[in-house]
C-alpha cells in the first residue's frame, strides 16, 4: 500500500477531481493499484446508471497509479495520460464498485497499463487500456516531495 498520505485517506484529502469522484484506495504497490468507489447519486447519469464518465476517470487513475507506485513516504511519482481506451461491457445502479490498473510494459519514461472495472457481484463493468508518460522529475523511483 502507498505511504503516501495524499492517495490513501481516500476522498478527504485528495486534491480537485479526485475529491470530487470520492474513491478510496485499496491498494498500492509496483505494477498495480486497486481503488473502491461507493456509488452516490452524483454518480449516475441520466438513465440511472453509473456514467462512463465516471468509469473511465477511475480506469485513468488506477492505471496511471500502477505505473508511478513510489514507495517514499512523503513523496509521489506523476503521470500525463497519452492515450485511453475505454471499453463499457455492463451497468450498475449502486452498490461499490473495485478498479484495478496493472502496468503492462514500459521503459523509464513511457508505460502501458490495463484496467478492469468489477461491481460487488464480480460482474465486469468495463475494461480499459492506456498509455502514459512519467513527468518530468518524477522518473526515478523516490519521486517528487507531495
Amino acid at each position: 500500500m502507498s505511504n503516501s498520505s495524499l492517495h490513501i485517506t481516500g476522498g478527504k484529502d485528495l486534491p480537485g477531481f479526485h475529491n470530487m469522484l470520492g474513491y478510496r484506495q485499496v491498494s498500492w504497490e509496483e505494477d498495480e493499484a486497486v481503488i473502491e468507489l461507493e456509488i452516490q447519486a452524483d454518480h449516475l447519469n441520466l438513465g440511472g446508471v453509473i456514467h462512463g464518465g465516471v468509469l473511465t476517470s477511475l480506469l485513468d487513475i488506477a492505471m496511471a497509479e500502477a505505473g508511478t507506485y513510489c514507495p517514499y513516504p512523503g513523496r509521489m511519482r506523476k503521470a500525463i495520460t497519452l492515450s485511453l481506451t475505454t471499453t463499457f461491457t455492463g451497468q450498475c445502479t449502486g452498490g461499490v464498485i473495485r478498479v484495478t490498473g496493472r502496468k503492462r510494459a514500459g521503459g523509464s519514461r513511457i508505460f502501458n497499463s490495463t484496467g478492469e472495472v468489477h461491481d460487488e457481484l464480480g460482474n465486469l463493468l468495463a475494461i480499459g487500456e492506456g498509455t502514459f508518460r512519467i513527468r518530468s522529475g518524477s522518473e526515478k523511483p523516490e519521486g517528487v516531495p507531495v
